[in-house]
Order: C-alpha cells, then sequence, then structure tokens
C-alpha cells in the first residue's frame, strides 16, 4: 500500500491524528494493544493475571485497562492484541458460553469452550492479517480430571494445551523466562499469585508495552484464580500487599529469585 494514499495519511493532513501515532500506517499505531497475561496451574486449580497497560504505537494508551475476565464460572481468557476486537471477543463468548448453559441445562466441557473459542478466532483471521490481531489465553478448572488446564492460541485459531504455565503478549518471552526459574509444580495457590506477580514484573522490566507495578497510582495487575469451588477475584489490596513486598526484595535483589551456589563449594 502506498503510505500516501492510506486512511492514516488522510487523517493525518486533516490534522485528526497526532504525529506520534501517525507515523506508522498499520492497524497497530491506530488502536489500542493489550498484554502482557500469564497463566499457572497451582495445587488446587489454575489462575490468570494481566498487567494493566494498552499502549497505541509507542503511545500509552491506557494504564488500567483490564485483560482478565471469568469466561463462565469455572474458566478465565486472557487478551493480547487489538484491545477493541478482544474485549468484544470476551463478552460474546461470555454471552454464548452463558446461552449454551441455560439451552442444554448444563456447561460445555472444558475441551469444548476451548474449541468454541479456536472457532471464533478463526472468523477473526481476516482482520488478523490486516494486523488487527487477538491471542488470547484460556484456562480453567476442569472437574473431570480434578485439574487446571490451560489453552493457547494461534491467530488462525489453532489451539494448545499447555501443562505447567504460559504468557501471551509482547513481555510473554521475559514471563515465561521467569516462570522457569521460579514456578513450582503442585504450589499454592498463595505461591502462584506471587510467581504471576513476579513474572509480571521482569516482563514490564524488559518490555515497554507491560506496564509494571503502579504504586503512586494504585494500580497493580488483575488477577483471577479458577478451582472447584469456581472463579473468584484476588482482592486488590492482597495484590497490592504482594507487589510491595516484592519491590522491596528487587530492591537488594534486582533480577529476582534465584537458586545460589554454596559458597565455597566447587563446581564439578
Amino acid at each position: 500500500m502506498n503510505p500516501e494514499s492510506s486512511f492514516a495519511a488522510h487523517l493525518q493532513s486533516q490534522g485528526k491524528l497526532p504525529n506520534a501515532i501517525s507515523m506508522g500506517t498499520t492497524p497497530d499505531h491506530l488502536a489500542p494493544h493489550g498484554t502482557t497475561i500469564v497463566s499457572l496451574r497451582h495445587a488446587d486449580g489454575v489462575l490468570m493475571a494481566g498487567d494493566r497497560r494498552a499502549t497505541m504505537g509507542n503511545i500509552i494508551a491506557q494504564r488500567d485497562i483490564q485483560k482478565v475476565f471469568p469466561a463462565d464460572s469455572y474458566s478465565l481468557i486472557g487478551i493480547a492484541g487489538s484491545a477493541g476486537i478482544a474485549l468484544e471477543l470476551v463478552r460474546l463468548f461470555q454471552v454464548e458460553l452463558e446461552h449454551y448453559e441455560k439451552i442444554e441445562g448444563t456447561s460445555l466441557s472444558l475441551n469444548g469452550k476451548a474449541n468454541r473459542l479456536s472457532s471464533m478466532l478463526r472468523s477473526n483471521l481476516g482482520l488478523a492479517m490486516q494486523g488487527l490481531a487477538v491471542v488470547p489465553l484460556f484456562a480453567g478448572f476442569d472437574s473431570k480430571l480434578n485439574i487446571g488446564r490451560i489453552f493457547s492460541y494461534d491467530v488462525t485459531g489453532g489451539r494448545y494445551e499447555e501443562h505447567d504455565f504460559y504468557a501471551v503478549g509482547s513481555g510473554s518471552q521475559f514471563a515465561r523466562g521467569a516462570l522457569k526459574k521460579i514456578n513450582a509444580l503442585d504450589q499454592s495457590e498463595d505461591d502462584a499469585i506471587a510467581a504471576a506477580i513476579e513474572a509480571l514484573f521482569d516482563a514490564a522490566d524488559d518490555d515497554s508495552a507491560t506496564g509494571g507495578p503502579d504504586i503512586s497510582r494504585g494500580i497493580f495487575p488483575v488477577i483471577y484464580t479458577a478451582g472447584a469451588h469456581g472463579v473468584r477475584e484476588v482482592a486488590t489490596d492482597r495484590i497490592a500487599q504482594l507487589s510491595q513486598e516484592m519491590l522491596l526484595r528487587r530492591s537488594t535483589e534486582p533480577n529476582g529469585p534465584r537458586a545460589h551456589l554454596t559458597k565455597g563449594q566447587d563446581r564439578a
């Protein structure tokens, strides 16, 4: 496409776009994008956490966007990508799950929910190819297996089950790197919450599109858990406390918790 004939160029010529936004001609500079989402299993189920920043090119479009939602009573969905389309997809997904439960008198299986989300993503492929992509993360408690399960996706609707943890969004590689060091099998829910906060902080440390805890504004990650008793949102006060404790530890250990070699012990 000739940049001079683009709609963005037309808006710029009319003074309708700030220069910082109109520098790019792709849709990601014209619509807010949300990142980063992490999900990890724990002994009682699964949790999902998301930072609060949305960006538009190099602009911070929103500092307190919500990216993690209950899909229904036992499952969670987190969004990364074009925020407007992603939020609409979440609302439609929630309505479809509720409608199915009312019509059939029972809820879809967790696999059924994951498959339905996959088909919804496939229907958005045309927009994704134009740069308006949505890449969700889905997790829930499987009552038949009595475990939490995590599903990741690509823009074509491909569905993949992750076993212990996963992350999506521009800061995902840094979050996954952090979780490789601090995530533990069969950890408690409290330990999983603390690990998610650490992972999001590491993502924000290296990715400008990911927002860390904002103490001055009182903005902290949104975290939900799903277990045998259903979906529950972790209280903001609890997240604020854990975030402040983490920041205090990071003042002496800026690279985060890690295993230390015993002093004086020679390595083989």
